[in-house]
């Protein structure tokens, strides 16, 4: 019986396993360059809803600052000599910083907490909020107020012992008001953690 005999060149044979390999290279090579581009789409992602849950986050907490501003206005409407409203006017002698939350001389009971509810004075915070807006009211003093008397020109010391001086040099009355600077902030950042903390203030004529 005559056996038959499949003969193959060694050249062609080696050409063929080294074709071989090289897909698995270009394979590998391809692999890794789409999961790379799949992880920089995961981490751009990510980092547009971290950006999107911060910006969301700050909205909030802005919004309820500015209702914070608004109830402490209202407060001083109604009880503008209440016991938390802290003196720093020229007369009181009492310097006060421009934040008063950093200021270590700021007495007890200074900082009030919005009451919730609807009524006037009351603000009910989101339920996403971080906490309760804050503020705190400082009497500034008693001035001149300019718009009872607009063609008085007052000088600092005018202003501040309520002295109006005409345009021709002499005595011109002018009525007085009492001014209140407002300091509202979203939430102690001491109890909030890393929420956002928007501070406004606003300076209130009584």
């Amino acid at each position: 019986m005559a056996k038959s005999f499949n003969y193959q060149p060694v050249g062609i044979r080696g050409r063929l396993n080294q074709q071989s390999g090289v897909a698995l290279v270009v394979s590998l090579i391809l692999l890794v360059l789409v999961t790379l581009v799949g992880l920089a789409a995961i981490r751009g992602t990510t980092m547009q809803q971290q950006m999107t849950s911060n910006f969301y986050d700050r909205e909030q907490a802005f919004q309820s600052t500015e209702a914070a501003l608004r109830a402490a206005a209202a407060t001083i409407s109604v009880t503008p000599n209440a016991a938390f409203i802290r003196d720093c006017s020229p007369s009181g002698g009492n310097p006060c910083l421009g934040n008063p939350y950093a200021d270590p001389n700021l007495p007890s009971g200074a900082i009030q907490t919005v009451a919730t509810g609807t009524g006037g004075g009351e603000f009910t915070a989101s339920a996403v909020a971080a906490s309760q807006p804050e503020y705190v009211v400082e009497n500034m003093g008693i001035f001149a107020d300019p718009t009872a008397n607009p063609n008085a020109l007052l000088t600092s010391n005018a202003l501040q012992y309520d002295e109006g001086v005409g345009s021709g040099g002499s005595g011109a009355a002018s009525s007085s008001s009492t001014y209140f600077r407002i300091t509202a902030r979203s939430g102690d950042p001491a109890t909030i953690g890393d929420r956002s903390v928007v501070v406004l203030q606003a300076l209130v004529k009584q």
